[in-house]
């Protein structure tokens, strides 16, 4: 098996904004799947690939998903232009097994020596020091926290250290942006009271809140009642793709004053121009919102925020394997060794560090 030192020295690890690898293992049997991840997968993400890749670490999504939609959404992401309806609300009852079954999930992949569930930035260092997959819990979707955040606490215990209040549909705390091409990502209402007293909450414990899924309202909301710098862990420039997921100048201008944090999406949905779910693009594409991020927010505030296991990826990458591609990329576009180290996972652990400080008990 090949490890990190496999990768060509002058390529830094890569730390990743979003993967939904926990969501695949608990759709293909849960705890005892877990395993698959050591064997060998067909899916982006196996522990073969990320050695081969350099990944060095991210943050792995619990994820609750809808009863059905997501192959017919995918068709329709591939038109010209779509408007797809959110999916249902779901309730905290229904919910809540789910993310405690991924949980463990990354609990065991833990217990396999696969990865360690990482609560520090000195935690991330010693992983990837080690070659060891370093893990962040993170929540795409509160669907599981309940109103009193009985289930946010007990989950910040087990390891949980970034959330975003809303995938695309609603909850108690916010609305979800939908997968509408050509929109402005200003598509609703904001916060909902209970989702300033989450984001307060997460303040407080050192927990990051993600603004991927949220809509303009929303995050404009986070941005009033945050004291953290604002983060995206997995989104891209609405200038080059006007699909509603992605982030207007302003909001990225935003981002910048607060010092925060961009990682750039693989999806080819959110890459293309046209918005389409397919995977013939090319690497300059996304080269393309690189550029475009960093001329708004500055060198130290991008980073990767790959969607692995969740989205259609470039062909040119083709799964996690492919960041060596990527990376090369990246070099033959002119970024130095200092900008590279910034990008792959230099940026990544500032803002962590600055995020993830507690209030005073």
């Amino acid at each position: 098996m090949k490890t990190h030192t496999d990768v060509p020295a002058s390529l830094p690890l890569a730390f990743d904004g979003h993967n939904d690898l926990l969501s695949q293992l608990y759709s293909d049997g849960g705890v005892t799947a877990a395993e698959s991840f050591v064997a060998g997968r067909t899916t982006h993400l196996d522990l073969a690939k990320c050695k081969e890749g350099g990944f060095a670490g991210g943050f792995f999504a619990i994820y609750v998903p809808s009863p059905s939609g997501r192959a017919e959404r995918d068709t329709l992401m591939q038109s010209e232009q779509y408007d797809l309806p959110l999916p249902a609300p779901i309730d905290v009852h229904a919910a809540l097994p789910v993310a405690l079954q991924q949980a463990a999930i990354l609990a065991r992949l833990e217990e396999l020596g696969a990865l360690k569930i990482c609560t520090t930035t000195a935690d991330i260092k010693a992983a990837m020091k080690n070659g060891v997959i370093a893990a962040i819990m993170h929540i795409e979707g509160c669907e599981a926290i309940d109103p009193d955040f009985h289930s946010l606490e007990i989950l910040y215990r087990a390891g949980l250290r970034s959330l975003g209040p809303v995938w695309s549909r609603h909850t108690l705390f916010a609305e979800g942006v939908p997968f509408r091409f050509p929109s402005s990502p200003d598509t609703g209402n904001g916060l909902t009271p209970l989702g300033v007293n989450l984001v307060k909450r997460c303040d407080k414990r050192g927990i990051l809140v993600d603004l991927s899924h949220i809509n303009e309202a929303g995050f404009w909301d986070v941005a009033k009642h945050s004291t953290k710098p604002l983060v995206a862990t997995h989104s891209n420039a609405h200038m080059l793709c006007e699909h509603a997921r992605n982030l207007t100048d302003k909001q990225l201008a935003a981002i910048a004053e607060s010092d925060g944090m961009v990682g750039v999406n693989f999806g080819t949905a959110f890459l293309r121009s046209d918005g389409r779910k397919l995977p013939d693009v090319e690497l300059s594409v996304m080269l393309r919102h690189f550029d475009h991020l960093i001329s708004i927010l500055g060198e130290n505030r991008v980073g990767f925020g790959s969607d692995f296991d969740g989205t259609v990826v470039p062909e040119a990458i083709g799964d996690v394997s492919g960041l060596v591609a990527l990376r090369c990329a990246m070099k033959a576009n002119g970024y130095d060794d200092e900008l590279m180290q910034k990008l792959c996972h230099g940026n990544w652990l500032r803002v962590l560090e600055q995020t993830w400080v507690a209030a005073p008990v």
